[in-house]
């Protein structure tokens, strides 16, 4: 987990362990696509991270995790391993360097296994970060925060989170820490982007509920619950809210 606090930017860096790891999804592509070794990546870095907190589902994960994983040879299991560990340091860099930063989404397209049919386009970065600045410069965020102690915002087609990352680096500049000011409710149809917003969210260590539901028709599917959501105890932050409301 890393914490909400900007260091100078270190942009090098970032982009030679973002060109480390697309260089370890072809790798791994050995007798998959590299579409399937992505969407293999993330859904089991996506259980690593939900089955270390404690819920209902975690037999189910795990062996789902396993299923994934055993359909790779050794030396590819390993590759995988390293994709995880590349992955962790370069949401870090971004981090410490400026705030959070979308970093699987851009790979999703770069790889072209988004779904240009279904007009699958993520907002660019530098877009996300402009409406984020409007959006925490608003005066009402800075007295919601004093009131309640945080700020509640809902996503409900969050991609691969890119506008919640920008809402985080705004609130950055804003003083403000999105660590224990800010609760997330993201959704998507597309499990895929359910996994990449859950990894990233959890790893910036940002409190969030992300669920693989259609908010048109009200459907859920699943629950993801981010660590600092969990371990900060926001469930009962939450009940005690309605309670005394």
């Amino acid at each position: 987990m890393v914490e909400s606090k900007p260091k100078p930017k270190s942009v090098g860096f970032a982009k030679e362990r973002r060109t480390s790891l697309i260089k370890l999804i072809k790798q791994a592509a050995y007798s998959k696509s590299e579409r399937e070794v992505f969407n293999d990546f993330i859904e089991i870095a996506a259980i690593s991270i939900a089955n270390s907190m404690p819920h209902t589902c975690r037999e189910s994960k795990e062996k789902r995790y396993f299923d994934i994983i055993n359909a790779y040879e050794k030396r590819h299991q390993m590759i995988l391993f390293d994709m995880f560990k590349e992955l962790v340091l370069l949401l870090d860099e971004h981090a410490r360097a400026g705030g959070p930063e979308d970093v699987i989404g851009p790979i999703f397209h770069e790889l072209c296994i988004n779904s240009s049919r279904s007009s699958q386009f993520f907002t660019p970065q530098n877009a996300a970060n402009m409406i984020g600045i409007m959006t925490c410069g608003v005066d009402d965020l800075s007295k919601v925060i004093k009131r309640q102690g945080y700020v509640h915002i809902q996503e409900p087609a969050c991609g691969s989170g890119v506008m919640i990352m920008g809402i985080c680096a705004a609130m950055m500049q804003k003083e403000h820490n999105y660590n224990n000011e800010l609760l997330v409710e993201a959704t998507d149809i597309d499990i895929r982007c359910v996994y990449m917003t859950y990894i990233q969210l959890s790893l910036y260590g940002v409190p969030a509920i992300v669920i693989h539901g259609n908010v048109l028709s009200c459907e859920t599917w699943s629950r993801w619950y981010t660590p600092f959501y969990v371990l900060n105890r926001w469930d009962l932050k939450l009940k005690a809210r309605k309670l005394f409301a």
